[in-house]
């Protein structure tokens, strides 16, 4: 069997890594050509929309699948004409727009944030009013980690936040003040089987991810898995997807979701009794999902920009680390560990003493 894959990076490295004790085979189409998954399956070197290199992936994957949710719609809507393509193509439609993300959300009856559609400078200025101060101004597409947004404190803000936007088509949030932020992942598969994870407590340090913790019997859990549902509902959802929330008191207000398996569901290697990674591949090929229950108290940190040594790693009990083949450079993920531990003190120090190792390597 074998998997074609639109994106060959991290995350498609991980696939692979979950599919082949499952005698799975795979195809990435990417644009770079030293990709970090490349050395895990046949490279198809070239542009997502390559027209002969899409005929290609399409004759001979025998589903296709994506790592990444800015992959071009119509490639994907093309692949779909030809082949088996999860998630499907309205997932990645609805993911690559905020303002579409957001009105179907809000169609479910899962709350966000209080936002606006901006198309130009004075359309910004009129609306804050009504969405107050703080607020967040983001590009309504091709935004992640971060990348096109800026926080607008103050009316002085606004020109130049939508000068660093460059005019293009824009969105507004009103700032929620959040007591944490959390993630909830689940696998459908194509006969309609559903499971979910544990909660992930989430915690972003300049808009990336830097650490992701476990959180079993969270009172939250049922509030999550409830919007999730409904969300996986409407888009006739197959494959891995992770809504990602802001809890405000114990209510949760839906930020974003991303139709593909996610960094916040990284300690699920190691800390869950089946791997997002191994259950979107499952899921995708119509096989039984596993069970997902974290195995013990467990967490992931990122390494971003700069590597510690694995030495350095290893040396931290229940650690596991995972290198990407990517060289160090500024604001880039090049790695991760998980650590699984018996109690959550335990937990605690474990991800001090890697997030200490974080900081020092992303400094260097």
């Amino acid at each position: 069997m074998k998997i074609g894959v639109l994106g060959a990076g991290q995350l498609a490295r991980m696939l692979a890594l979950a599919g082949y004790p499952l005698g799975l085979d795979f195809i990435f189409l990417d644009p770079s050509v030293d990709a970090c998954a490349n050395k895990l399956g046949e490279h198809l070197h070239g542009d997502y929309d390559d027209p002969r290199l899409l005929a290609e992936l399409a004759e001979r994957a025998d589903v296709v699948t994506y790592e990444f949710e800015n992959v071009p719609a119509n490639v994907a809507e093309f692949l779909a004409a030809h082949t088996q393509v999860y998630p499907p193509t309205l997932a990645l439609a609805v993911a690559q727009d905020r303002l579409v993300e957001k009105n179907f959300l809000n169609n479910l009856a899962i709350p966000t944030p209080a936002y606006a559609a901006i198309d130009t400078l004075d359309q910004l200025k009129q609306v804050m009013p009504t969405i107050g101060y703080p607020a967040v101004l983001k590009s309504r597409t091709q935004g992640y980690d971060g990348k096109g947004q800026s926080v607008l404190k103050s009316a002085a803000d606004l020109a130049a936040a939508w000068q660093l936007l460059e005019g293009v088509p824009a969105i507004v949030e009103a700032f929620v003040p959040f007591n944490r932020e959390v993630s909830i992942i689940a696998a459908r598969n194509v006969s309609g089987e559903l499971v979910f994870y544990p909660l992930s407590e989430n915690t972003h340090r300049g808009g990336i991810l830097r650490v992701a913790e476990s959180k079993t019997d969270d009172p939250s859990q049922q509030q999550a898995e409830a919007y999730i549902s409904r969300l996986m509902s409407a888009l006739n959802y197959v494959g891995v997807l992770t809504l990602e929330l802001f809890d405000v008191g114990g209510e949760l207000i839906a930020n974003e979701f991303a139709p593909r398996v996610h960094n916040s569901g990284h300690w699920t290697i190691e800390g869950a009794e089946t791997s997002q990674f191994e259950n979107h591949l499952r899921a995708i090929l119509d096989l039984p999902l596993g069970p997902t229950a974290a195995v013990g108290k467990t967490a992931m940190v990122n390494f971003i920009g700069g590597l510690p040594s694995a030495k350095q790693v290893l040396t931290i009990s229940g650690a596991h680390l995972h290198l990407y083949d990517k060289s160090p450079r500024k604001g880039r993920k090049v790695a991760h560990a998980t650590v699984r531990a018996e109690s959550a003190k335990q937990l605690s120090v474990a991800i001090e003493n890697l997030n200490r190792l974080a900081e020092k390597a992303d400094d260097s």
